[in-house]
């Protein structure tokens, strides 16, 4: 959370080192801006305090045409620092990483490092290495001499922390993701649905036993009983690709949003394209519902398994939401 003595003595200061750490609004004025705004001090009693844009502007502020405070996050200090703090982690990802060194390595302090890294990444600096070493294990099993070549090699300090989490990193062992899955089972099921045929299908046990669980969900949500849709999911995806997808499964059963308002949700007004790029590479229907996301002017856009199929989805979904809301 916000500290907001802290944050009152920069604002105090016009502080530019906690320009992208927090945003400022001035209820008397209407306007957010950034620490480092040049504008007149406001007085301390009409001050809100604010993590990102997206909620100064949601308690109907605009922002200051002065420091213009939503405009690209390329030109913010915090996201340059941000990109340092990724390029660190991708080139010493093989060493022991403090987010107090990483803090320290673009002057800022751990607890503003985590908040506008997290919110310019989609995830916390550890997780960020997390996925680095993944990748780098992965690659490492396909070319390293051995298992334990490749498990060194990305930087783990045991072979026993890899195995311990191999269901969920890799859907199977280091040995059989080595050789490319070789005997490894795949359980699915596919069911009929007003979709047409949906698969549904889970590793590495012969046959999990949640398995009727996730199928009995996945029924409920198509019929409408259930809006909900919680799933273990297995995707790859870029950590902006995350971000985008973690967005989307926050949008209300029943509603819509246009790529520019995702874009906007996410505190990136101006990666429209980049969004709809993310929504197109979704792999996983239904679980990340980027089926309701559509064009600004009303328009479906595109859809990966036909637009009949997203039509279907947001009609089936506002009919539930709507009779839902009559018998309330």
């Amino acid at each position: 959370m916000l500290n907001n003595e802290q944050c009152w003595l920069a604002v105090q200061n016009h502080d530019a080192s906690q320009n992208g750490c927090f945003f400022y609004g001035v209820i008397t004025t209407g306007v957010y801006c950034r620490p480092s705004c040049p504008s007149r001090r406001p007085l301390i009693k009409n001050v809100r305090f604010y993590e990102t844009t997206v909620e100064a502007e949601r308690d109907g502020l605009r922002p200051c045409l002065r420091c213009r405070p939503s405009s690209d996050p390329k030109i913010d200090p915090s996201s340059e620092r941000v990109g340092q703090v990724c390029r660190y982690i991708e080139n010493h990802s093989d060493e022991s990483l403090k987010i107090d060194e990483l803090a320290a390595l673009v002057g800022m302090n751990r607890f503003h490092l985590q908040r506008v890294f997290k919110s310019a990444v989609g995830m916390t600096p550890k997780q960020y290495l997390d996925a680095v070493r993944l990748k780098q294990l992965k690659k490492g099993l396909k070319e390293a001499g051995d298992v334990a070549e490749a498990v060194y090699g990305a930087g783990y300090g045991s072979s026993s922390r890899v195995y311990e989490k191999a269901d969920t990193r890799l859907g199977m062992t280091p040995n059989q993701y080595r050789h490319g899955g070789r005997g490894v089972k795949i359980t699915h099921a596919t069911i009929t649905s007003p979709l047409s045929l949906i698969t549904i299908a889970a590793m590495p046990k012969p046959y999990h036993p949640d398995f009727q669980k996730w199928v009995d969900a996945l029924n409920a949500y198509l019929a409408g009983t259930e809006p909900h849709l919680h799933l273990p999911v297995d995707i790859r995806a870029t950590a902006f690709q995350i971000r985008v997808w973690n967005y989307l499964q926050s949008i209300p059963y029943g509603e819509v949003q246009s790529y520019q308002e995702v874009a906007t949700g996410i505190g990136q007004p101006r990666a429209v394209r980049a969004v709809a790029s993310a929504c197109s590479r979704n792999r996983v229907a239904l679980a990340i519902p980027c089926h309701r996301v559509i064009r600004s002017n009303g328009e479906l856009g595109g859809y990966r398994w036909g637009l009949a199929r997203k039509r279907v989805l947001i009609d089936r979904e506002r009919s539930v939401r709507s009779h839902s809301q009559l018998a309330n």
